[in-house]
Formats: structure tokens, sequence, C-alpha cells
């Protein structure tokens, strides 16, 4: 498929719909609001603090801390994570939430879990939301992550809350991967989902997120969730839905009618766009210098009187 982002009349060289991309733009980012189902963007600069400011709420995204990896490209995890909290602290107005969308450790080991559990304590955040990873749960199906960070949740950690207007969704597809390493919700998951929404009107805000994406960025390196139709189904009745996924360790997004998908980067280590290597993994021979611009979080900002959704990538760098 074509890939380029075509350039259009605001000169910002961004596609409105439907566009897959790499955004490979470090140290800059992209803020995304969403008014009527429609997107629109801007780089960030000056005028996202205005934006900000007329959010209702907002709370960060951030994915893939890795906690335990000690290789290249980044032989300190402990220290990216923590610098990416130091920016959620910095931000100038304290974000409500805060969601970890899975990897929080890379060998499901205690110690593993009991250090991001520290680092994370320190993030200046109203509440924090996780699901997992499949490193959460592959050593122990997942027992260690469930006493630690899935207390209240159903199931292999599924659950939903509601948030000044916005009805938030955590889904978990990394219990019984499928070969190739293709996520799968599940039939008990779903019906679950169907029932989870079933009460809710159709102008309902409603975001939801999962460690592996919900769309099919690159199936053969299993970068998609098998049965993620389904969930989607689900959604596609709402008039405002956000899908946030992390596993890929970079920023790819896209449009799909209401629906807006957005994975987030890593803090922990990039992955080489989908296709541009022989398997996915921990990019190597990465020059120190460029690291924390391959890094980031992810901050988004609600404004319930103008129906929008901003989403605002930001690196390490």
């Amino acid at each position: 498929m074509n890939d380029r982002i075509p350039q259009n009349e605001s000169n910002d060289g961004i596609d409105r719909r439907g566009f897959l991309k790499c955004m490979a733009w470090a140290g800059t980012g992209v803020l995304w609001t969403v008014s009527g189902g429609a997107l629109q963007s801007r780089v960030l600069g000056a005028d996202t603090a205005a934006a900000g400011a007329k959010a209702d709420f907002s709370f960060v995204q951030i994915s893939d801390s890795h906690i335990g990896f000690a290789k290249e490209p980044n032989q300190n995890v402990v220290a990216t994570l923590q610098q990416a909290i130091a920016r959620i602290n910095a931000l100038p107005s304290r974000p409500d939430l805060l969601i970890h969308t899975g990897d929080l450790t890379h060998l499901a080991k205690a110690v593993e879990f009991d250090t991001v559990d520290q680092a994370l304590k320190e993030a200046k955040v109203v509440s924090r939301f996780y699901v997992p990873g499949e490193h959460d749960v592959f050593t122990d199906e997942g027992k260690l992550y469930l006493e630690r960070f899935g207390r209240q949740t159903r199931g292999t950690g599924w659950h939903s809350f509601d948030h000044k207007g916005v009805h938030f969704v955590g889904l978990v597809n990394v219990a019984n991967l499928k070969p190739g390493g293709l996520g799968t919700l599940g039939g008990d998951q779903l019906d679950w989902l169907k029932k989870d929404l079933e009460p809710l009107g159709t102008s309902t805000p409603i975001v939801a997120y999962a460690h592996v994406p919900l769309w099919s960025v690159f199936p053969k390196w299993g970068w998609g969730t098998d049965d993620s139709e389904q969930a989607l189904k689900l959604l596609r009745r709402f008039g405002s839905a956000t899908v946030l996924n992390g596993h890929i360790h970079q920023v790819l997004q896209k449009t799909e009618g209401n629906i807006t998908f957005h994975t987030a980067r890593s803090t922990a280590f990039p992955q080489p766009a989908p296709g541009t290597a022989e398997s996915p993994g921990p990019m190597k021979n990465v020059p120190a210098e460029k690291l924390r611009g391959m890094l980031g979080l992810t901050s988004v900002k609600y404004a319930v009187s103008g129906n929008a959704l901003a989403v605002v990538d930001s690196t390490l760098e």
C-alpha cells in the first residue's frame, strides 16, 4: 500500500482520514482533536497550550516500560521510565488518569513488578489503570500481574469505568496469543464487552485500550488481534471511539469511520517500522543521542463542550 502522506491545503502534511504512517518526528509530535467524529491535527507548538486550557480533564498513556530489560539499545529502562514520569509531573495541568498499555515488565518477575509499581507511584495523577502485555503474563499465566495491578478486574484483567462523561474500557488480548503472536480477546471477554456497552447511549465517548493493536498493523509480525473485528463492531455504533494500544513501540495512527486507532511509543526501546526488518524486536545500534527521540509518552485531553479529543505524543528527547 502507499503510505505517503500527501500535503493538504493546511500544509501540515497530514492526511485527515485512513492513514497509516510511522510518525518519526523526534522531538515534535502531533496534537489530535476530534469534533463530531472528524479528526484535525496540528504540529505541537505554542497553540497546544490553548487547546489544553479548554480541556475538562486529561489523561496520559505510557506503554512498554519493559522493566528488567538491560540490553542494547537501552541498559537502563528504569531511568527512561522515570524520565517519562518526570514529563508527566511537569505538565501544566495535573492529569486525572494514567493508563499503562502493557509490558510493564520484561520477564514478569516479582522484583520487576515491584520496581515499576514504585516508579509509577511517583506520577502525579489522580488514578492509574493498567492492562497486561505478553511479557507480564507469559511465565505464570498472569498471577503476579493480577495480584499487583489487576485487583477488582474481571477474567485476566479486563475492566471498565466512567470518568466525567467518558466510558473507558481496558481489554486483555495477550492471555492466549495465537500462532505468530496475534492477540486474541476470546469469547468470555467479548460477551462481557457487549454487556458492558449495551446500556450506553451512542453519544457516549468511548476510550478502549489494550496491549496488542486492535487493528491489523502487520499480522506477519503478530501486530494485530485475530478477533478484534467483533470488538470493533460493538464500538462502531458510538459517535466517538478511540482505541489506544502499545506493543509495537512506535506511533502509528489511523481513522476508520468513527474509530481512531493510536499506538504509543515505548519508554524502553524502539522497534523497527512494519516490514522494514526480518522480524520485530529491540532496535540495536541506535546512537545514544537519538534513543530518547524514539521513546515517549502520550497525553490526551478531552473537552466535553467541544466534543474534542486531543492526542499529543511526546518523546523523551
